[in-house]
């Protein structure tokens, strides 16, 4: 049975060790936008944008089987890519982000407003990371520790999203 190899070196830069070229890698750092020198998961967020509005021209059976998709495999692709870097959720790690919002526009309607809405409570509870987000941060680790507090946070902005709009505060 062949061990696999553990990298004992600490690398100071870990995203080095990463290639856009690969998919793996490239749907982690949130086709690149994680690697924003400053508030990667901001720009992560930020990237999810068009994917949002691009699923959501598509149909809403679409925009869940989408998101579905992008929460599994990426419990997976932020699990490896993590990896591969010999870090834990490195903040260049922004695949989480993009599912967080795409779960944070489930059934709403797309305006400048709802995005606008959206967006800032997503990342004020990817942020914040109030309990139990903070507990599932803490307490869960790998791929899914990786993307589960983003999860949460996702389902919390879209139901903030959609009070919001229930109260006709937006």
């Amino acid at each position: 049975m062949k061990e696999k190899a553990i990298n004992t070196s600490v690398e100071p830069n870990p995203v080095r060790l990463l290639s856009l070229k690969n998919p793996a890698h490239f749907l982690a750092l949130g086709f690149g936008s994680g690697l924003a020198p400053k508030a990667p998961g901001t720009f992560g967020s930020i990237a999810a944008i068009p994917l949002v509005l691009l699923a959501a021209l598509s149909g809403n059976l679409f925009y869940l089987l989408l998101t579905f998709v992008a929460c599994v495999a990426g419990i997976w692709i932020c699990g490896k890519t993590a990896e591969d870097m010999g870090v834990h959720d490195h903040s260049a790690i922004v695949w989480d982000e993009v599912a967080g919002m795409l779960l944070t526009f489930i059934l709403v309607p797309l305006s400048p407003v709802t995005l606008l809405v959206g967006f800032v409570l997503f990342r004020l509870f990817d942020i914040l990371k109030p309990w139990p987000i903070s507990y599932l941060d803490k307490h869960v680790h790998g791929g899914l520790g990786i993307m589960l507090d983003d999860i949460l946070a996702g389902i919390l902005a879209c139901a903030g999203v959609h009070a919001l709009m229930t109260f006709g505060v937006i």
